[in-house]
């Protein structure tokens, strides 16, 4: 899967399920910030992660995401 295809099913299910501005989803935008999700949205993420991308991510992962792009990279990676 390429890098476009992966942001674009992220940003795709951030802006539906999570309604997210797609103008706050810049690459070095911090995600944190930008999202201001709670514990239970996380879980909610991890999910969506799962069900896409077809493999398991834990909460563990999102302490060293702090971007968007760093995100986008660690499925990328994760994927292939």
């Amino acid at each position: 899967m390429s890098r476009e295809e992966v942001i674009s099913i992220i940003n795709g299910f951030l802006i539906e399920e999570f309604e997210a501005d797609s103008a706050v989803l810049l690459p070095e935008a911090n995600m944190h910030k930008a999202l201001d999700l709670d514990s239970l949205d996380y879980v909610d993420l991890v999910v969506l992660i799962e069900e896409n991308f077809g493999f398991k991510m834990t909460g563990e992962d999102f302490k060293e995401v702090q971007t968007f792009k760093q995100f986008y990279d660690f499925v990328t990676e994760r994927v292939n």
